[in-house]
């Protein structure tokens, strides 16, 4: 996936998830199960995307993410939530739940 791709993905998508993570970072690999199921069981309708951050470096650098793990979600195309290292999941899903529930009705 392009840098091009990606941004008409988000433009197409009620909301995206971007989650970038690194092939030797830990942390990345313990939060990745934890946000997977965050997203399928609260917003279904918000597509997840996965990237390492050193293989896609025009699109970590577009964002400008410079640390592992960064979580972005986009709403409506707009930036939304910037999350990085330590992100707690339970303060995601309520930033997450009233604007999604808007969006999605």
């Amino acid at each position: 996936m392009n840098l091009e791709e990606l941004q008409n993905i988000i433009r197409a998508e009620v909301g995206v998830l971007l989650y970038f993570s690194g092939e030797n970072c830990s942390v990345c690999h313990a939060l990745r199960p934890k946000f997977k199921e965050l997203f399928d069981d609260k917003f279904k309708e918000i597509k997840q995307i996965y990237l390492d951050a050193h293989k896609n470096l025009e699109i970590s650098a577009h964002y400008q993410v410079f640390s592992v793990p960064t979580m972005l979600v986009f709403l409506d195309g707009r930036e939304f939530v910037r999350e990085g290292r330590t992100v707690s999941i339970y303060q995601l899903e309520e930033r997450l739940e009233r604007p999604y529930g808007m969006i999605t009705g």
